[in-house]
């Protein structure tokens, strides 16, 4: 009912950066929250940062002050921009939302496929 599409990934230089987009579609309702997470290589998958439906962001200590995230609720879509890259920001870069449909009153978390970011040079 609900779909996640993210895009944007890709292989940058260390330093360099990057931005990440995932659009929501379906039967929506409303979209509470909505994050990125990753998965490394190797590592279990680990939250990003977060932005709720008025704004209010968290963000990972390893990724603050590089990382900014923000959402244009009008397209149903929330961004990642990536700064000052490091090789280990290497990952697999999930969107997740927690999404009301428009058949079902409870909100339920859904996840996209994910996008791959490579920082190396």
């Amino acid at each position: 009912q609900v779909q996640l599409v993210e895009s944007g990934g890709g292989l940058v230089q260390p330093g360099g950066s990057l931005t990440l987009s995932c659009a929501a579609s379906g039967s929506i309702f409303s979209i509470n929250a909505m994050g990125w997470h990753r998965q490394a290589p190797g590592k279990e998958r680990e939250l990003v940062a977060t932005i709720t439906s008025g704004g209010t962001t968290n963000y990972a200590d390893s990724v603050k002050g590089r990382f900014t995230i923000s959402r244009d609720n009008t397209k149903n879509t929330v961004y990642l921009h990536m700064g000052s890259l490091k090789p280990e920001d290497t990952a697999i870069y999930y969107c997740n939302a927690n999404v009301r449909t428009i058949t079902y009153i409870y909100a339920m978390d859904y996840w996209g496929k994910g996008t791959l970011v490579t920082v190396s040079s």
